[in-house]
């Protein structure tokens, strides 16, 4: 394949972290060592001085429901003549949204292909919108989802469930699914890492990384843990992450009386958290919302095994009894589930390979060679006069 010139349009890349903007910046960089030349547009963000000469940001402003996450505003037309330059093959939109939308319409109004990564299951985030109904702003999702997606040339999404999703919702274009593959890296000592730490030899570390937010079942997840420490003293949950369900959070973890046996570690830098991986014995994950299993497939890389609630798109991650076990959604399950891995050194020593051997198989390179297909699947495909397609909404 000729080097592509290709154009990524997204509302989260750095500095904003977030399972978008890694698997962004995966695939940016496993293109870029390739060969390919990849531009991206995305909102600036204030504070952050930019670091890489092919990435093009829009003004952009953070709103009390987007706190650390700029959303760009017009008008984007000031951007163009630094588009029309390259000569883009093609355009690769990471949301339906904002600067999804101007890459769609630039896409339309150059004739150049445009592929679309469904991330998100926007409608389990419509609780956010307090100010509207519920079911109204699901409507509005689902109606605005069907259309964009109709109007691209392909889709891929990051799992199973996200693809039927779109397929419920009357997605008509071709979908590939893609896992967000992993970055080879220099993996950190475990010995060390409980050393810096301050984790005694014989403590057992449950371990979350991710947002402190209401869709993370959150709850659920201390409530295995009250049943766990109460049975094997010296495990501990660590949370490692942020966000606007903490509070909430500490107040569950003091009314179930198990403020000494869980850590809120806050925000780690990304490069960080990796020791906290390498520490923690056992991975545990409860929320049904997510699209693929991003951190569990990080913890898999340090031979984590995990255990989840299944229901959503993070237990594809997991192939049951070989990396890991996915549970029905209720505290008692998980905990029943945790209590036997612990327990059995041989089980646990089988899943512990069982993840090594996941996480192996789920690269970077092997992503963006899919992605690659997707590409050339979309410059193959017929070009057709600027023509508005009009949604066939199904719910």
């Amino acid at each position: 394949m000729k080097p592509l010139r290709i154009a990524i349009f997204s509302d989260s890349v750095w500095p904003v972290i977030n399972g978008v903007s890694i698997s962004i910046q995966l695939l940016v960089e496993e293109l870029r060592n390739q060969g390919h030349s990849v531009h991206i547009f995305a909102p600036r963000c204030a504070g952050y001085q930019e670091t890489d000469p092919n990435t093009i940001r829009f003004r952009a402003l953070e709103t009390p429901w987007s706190k650390g996450h700029p959303i760009a505003y017009p008008p984007y037309w000031r951007k163009l003549r630094r588009f029309r330059q390259q000569e883009f093959d093609v355009i690769h939109t990471h949301t339906p949204y904002m600067l999804g939308f101007v890459g769609l319409r630039w896409a339309e109004s150059h004739q150049i292909p445009i592929v679309a990564t469904y991330h998100t299951l926007y409608d389990r985030y419509a609780h956010y919108m307090s100010a509207f109904p519920r079911r109204y702003i699901r409507f509005r999702i689902a109606k605005h989802t069907n259309f964009y997606y109709n109007s691209v040339n392909q889709v891929i999404t990051p799992s199973e469930i996200a693809k039927r999703w779109l397929l419920r919702h009357g997605v008509e274009t071709p979908i590939t699914v893609i896992p967000t593959g992993l970055a080879k890296r220099k993996l950190v000592s475990r010995a060390e890492s409980r050393h810096e730490l301050g984790i005694p030899l014989d403590q057992r570390i449950l371990l979350y990384v991710g947002r402190l937010a209401h869709e993370k079942n959150l709850e659920t997840l201390l409530k295995m843990a009250k049943l766990v420490t109460e049975q094997e003293s010296n495990s501990r949950l660590w949370l490692v992450g942020d966000g606007p369900y903490r509070e909430e959070c500490l107040q569950i973890a003091a009314k179930l009386r198990i403020g000494d046996k869980v850590k809120f570690v806050g925000s780690v830098p990304r490069g960080e958290v990796d020791k906290y991986y390498a520490a923690s014995d056992l991975f545990t994950f409860a929320s049904v919302t997510e699209t693929q299993g991003l951190v569990l497939n990080e913890a898999m890389q340090y031979g984590i095994p995990a255990v989840a609630v299944d229901g959503g798109g993070a237990t594809e991650a997991i192939i049951q009894g070989e990396n890991g076990f996915a549970v029905k959604n209720h505290e008692s399950l998980l905990a029943s589930q945790v209590l036997t891995i612990l327990r059995n050194e041989t089980l646990y020593d089988h899943l512990c390979l069982g993840a090594t051997q996941s996480a192996a198989n789920n690269t970077s390179e092997i992503m963006s060679a899919k992605v690659l297909e997707v590409y050339q699947a979309a410059i193959n495909q017929p070009k057709v006069p600027y023509e508005r397609k009009q949604p066939s909404l199904i719910i």
